[in-house]
Order: C-alpha cells, then structure tokens, then sequence
C-alpha cells in the first residue's frame, strides 16, 4: 500500500491529490503557508475545487517537511518556469530534491510530472536525491516520470478524461503503480524510458505554440492588408486537412516555457533550433501589437482622456483564474500607467486577489464606466456585458 505524498499544491498537484484521496490516505505539502491554510479551511484560490471535496477527511495538508517522512511514493509537481533571460530557472525542483534527500527512505518511490528537458530527471534530480544519504537510484530508491496534462478550464479535457504517460524503468512495484495512475487517468501510456517521456511532453506543447503563432501571424498580415480575418479561415477551413487555430494571447505555465526548456538542452548539444522558437517570437510580440492597437481606439474615442475605462480580463486564458506569464495582466499594466482612470476587472480571481490588486468586484462598479476594454474574454464577462446599456464603447480584441 503506497503512503502518497503531493509535492506542489497548484493546478496540476491538487486535482492529483483529491482524486487519489478516493482509494489513499494522501498527504499534501506546499511551501506556500498560507495556500496551505486555504485549503485547510477548504478554500481553492483557483476556483477549480470546491469546499467538501477540499475537506475530505482523507486529505493532509501540511507545510512541514517532517510531516511527510512517512511517505513513501512522491509525486513531484513544483512549477519550472524560465527566468529573465529565458532560461530554465530549476530552483523550486532543486530545493525539492535536496528536501527529499533528507528524507527518502529504502524502497521509497519518487515520480516527477514537473515539465522539464531531456535528460534532467536522470541527470539533476537523481544526484540531488542522493546527495545526502547513502542510497542509490534504482538499488534503494525508485524514480519516474509521468508528465502532467492539465490543461486549466477544460470541463472536457480533466485529469480523470486524459490518457497519462507513465515512465518507469523498475519492476519494484511496477504493476502497483501503473494501478494507481489508473485512478487518475482513464488510459495510462506506459514507457521504460524516462528522456523519451520527458521529449514527448516538452514537444506535445511546443507543437501547439508554433501552431498558434503561425495564425497570429496570419492575423496580423491579413490586418495589413484589410483583409476580414474570420471570412479567410472560413474559406481555408472548408479544406479538410486545415487544422483549426485561433488567433490570441499565449500565456500560463507551459506554452511560453516549454520551448526555451527544448532549445536550451539542444543547444548544450551543440544543435541550434531553428522552428522551436518561431512561435515565441510571433507570440511575445502580440503583446506589443495589442497594446498599441487598443491605445490608437482609445485615442480616436477618448483624446483627452475623459473617459472612465474597465479593463476586463487579466487572467492568461478565458474561464481561468490563474495570472502566470499573462500578457493581458501585462498589457494592462502596461496601458494604466498612462492612464489613471483606467481600472481592471477579472471576474474569475479570488476577491481576496482583486481587492489586494485594487481591481473592480461589485456589478454596481462594473456598470460605470464608458469604455470596457476586453481583453480575455471570461464567459461571465461577455454576459455582464450584455447587461450594459448600449451608449457604453466595447473594445473587444481579437474577438
């Protein structure tokens, strides 16, 4: 019987944490105190969980590292994100690892779903684990990797509805583990081969990223040349091999990263990836096009700046509550500095959020101002603005 232990209590670790609490006894550790306390007091700041099911008697929640030494299978799901220069910025797995090698125990299992480049689980997180201890992977302690597919705000595509790649190079509790993946996911991929997993998930994103800058460029040239960009993916639509993307923001944790974390290892292999970064390019600098594109309506609207404007959606993804690497958070930032009237809204963060941003909350506010400017376009957003009056000026981008 495995004692589990989640590791990283944000989009991806909780969901894994509260259906496992379903046939386990789990225990779940965040650094973050007060995320902790949330969730104790059956609060999820993401709105994905609601309160019973938060306070499930099966559940620990615990910022103590001692408190998890009874664990024996971790589940590893701590953010890796890029740092200013685009770098992997790896210090959140780095403190993980040095905390279990303080710990881990003989037959202990430990499997990674952190996204990260080929060759890292084998070559940085295993001699971190052993760096303390006189244990050795694969003689006294097991390692995996099973990278995680969540995908933040799809009622359809949840932890439970997705086929799950598990990577595990040991017969130690094999057949034991892949049952318990089982109850996370309803197809478990199975692979030996922890690089080719760790491949496999960086590309999976990387593919969507150059797909998605493709169309925003076709956006912006068809913008050029005043050309109805909605009628001309129609028309190309009608051909069956045309794959459908949309043209927008690119933001949260894995998209804007993911590549860098690809070409970064290639390059150490002395290989300069050429397509890899093609979509951040085109997608970082939408940013830049938006911004100006919503300052020269505001100008043609509102020249002396007169006007009250509401801001409305900061968050990376529609129907999402999560403001990481989010270019709207950025462009709005970007826009109020320059404007002071200028106020945001988000009707999917937490209150507790908006009031510490300043950001608008009640309806009675939402409704007085004279420009809304909408940027992630929140299915609560679009009916609240609905309720509107029609003298009011709707700045709705890419939309």
């Amino acid at each position: 019987m495995f004692n589990v232990c989640v590791i990283g209590l944000g989009y991806v670790g909780l969901p894994i944490l509260i259906n496992l609490s379903k046939k386990f006894n789990p225990v779940g550790y965040d650094i973050n105190e007060q995320r902790i306390q949330d969730l104790k007091r059956g609060i999820d700041i993401f709105n994905e969980f609601k309160k019973e099911e938060l306070k499930r008697k099966k559940i620990t929640f615990t910022s103590s590292i001692k408190s998890i030494k009874k664990s024996n299978l971790y589940i590893i799901t701590v953010p890796t994100p890029i740092s200013n220069k685009k770098l992997p910025d790896l210090r959140h797995l780095e403190d993980v690892c040095n905390n279990l090698s303080k710990i881990i125990q003989k037959n202990d299992i430990v499997i990674f779903e952190s996204t990260v480049y080929p060759g890292l689980t084998n070559n940085f997180c295993i001699p971190l684990i052993e760096k303390n201890n006189n244990l050795k992977e694969g003689l006294d302690f097991f390692v995996g990797y099973s990278p995680e597919r969540v995908n933040p705000g799809d009622k359809n595509h949840t932890l439970k509805n997705i086929n799950k790649i598990l990577a595990y190079p040991h017969n130690y509790k094999k057949k034991e583990l892949i049952k318990m993946y089982s109850l996370l996911s309803k197809k478990i991929i199975f692979s030996k081969n922890i690089r080719e997993t760790e491949t496999a998930k960086v590309i999976e994103n990387i593919q969507r990223d150059v797909n998605i800058g493709l169309i925003n460029e076709f956006y912006l040239v068809c913008k050029k040349l005043n050309l109805n960009f909605n009628n001309v993916i129609k028309l190309a639509s009608s051909k069956w091999n045309f794959i459908k993307f949309k043209p927008g923001l690119v933001g949260g944790h894995c998209l804007p990263v993911d590549p860098y974390y690809f070409s970064y290892i290639s390059k150490k292999n002395n290989f300069n990836t050429k397509i890899t970064l093609a979509g951040r390019t085109i997608n970082n600098l939408m940013t830049t096009i938006i911004e100006k594109e919503i300052v020269q309506k505001l100008k043609k609207i509102d020249p002396k700046k007169n006007k009250k404007i509401l801001f409305c959606g900061l968050t990376y993804k529609k129907d999402v509550a999560d403001l990481r690497n989010s270019l709207a958070l950025q462009i709005f930032k970007n826009l109020k500095k320059n404007n002071k009237k200028m106020k945001g809204y988000d009707p999917v963060l937490n209150n507790v959020i908006s009031r510490k941003n300043n950001l608008v909350i009640s309806m009675n506010e939402f409704k007085k101002f004279d420009i809304y400017i909408v940027v992630t376009n929140h299915s609560t957003i679009a009916l609240n603005l609905k309720k509107l009056n029609k003298k009011k000026i709707i700045i709705n981008i890419l939309n």
